[in-house]
C-alpha cells in the first residue's frame, strides 16, 4: 500500500511504531551507559548524530520505495525514541543555570552542525546510485 493510503492509525502502523519505540528506548539507554558524559553532554551527542545519518540514509534509500507503516515504524518508532530534542533543551537549560555560556553555544552549536551534516551524508550516502556496484569494486 502507497504510503499516502496508509492511515496513521492502521493496525500494521501501530504495532511497528510499538515495536520501534521499544527497540529506540533500548538503544539509546544503551548508549547512555555505554558513552560517558560528564559535564559535556557527548551521549546525547554521539545518539542524536548517528540517529540523524541513519534517518538520512533511510530517507534517501529506503522511503521511495518503503510502505507508510515502516516509515512510521523505523521513523517515528526507532528513531524517535532513540534521538531526543527533550535531551538538548535540558542540556542547554541546564548550561544556562550556571551560566556556562560558551559551553552551552560550542554545545548548540555542534549538534545543530553535527546533525545536520549526518542527515546530508546519510541522504547522499543512502541515495540510490550513490555507491559503486560489486563489479565497480573490483575492477
Amino acid at each position: 500500500m502507497p504510503r499516502s493510503e496508509a492511515s496513521p492509525l492502521a493496525l500494521p502502523t501501530l504495532l511497528a511504531v510499538f515495536v520501534g519505540g521499544v527497540a529506540g528506548t533500548t538503544l539509546r539507554l544503551t548508549f547512555d551507559a555505554l558513552i560517558p558524559s560528564g559535564a559535556f553532554p557527548f551521549s546525547t551527542l554521539a545518539i542524536n548524530t548517528i540517529g540523524s545519518f541513519v534517518l538520512g540514509v533511510l530517507v534517501g534509500r529506503l522511503w521511495p520505495v518503503a510502505p507508510g507503516w515502516l516509515h512510521a515504524g523505523l521513523g517515528v518508532g526507532l528513531l524517535g525514541t532513540f534521538t531526543t530534542f527533550s535531551a538538548i533543551m535540558v542540556s542547554l537549560v541546564q548550561f544556562s543555570v550556571v551560566q556556562d555560556w560558551v559551553v552551552g553555544g560550542i554545545y548548540l552549536v555542534s549538534t545543530l552542525v553535527l546533525g545536520f551534516a549526518a542527515a546530508a551524508l546519510g541522504i547522499r550516502l543512502g541515495a540510490p546510485g550513490s555507491t559503486p556496484a560489486i563489479d565497480e569494486v573490483t575492477e
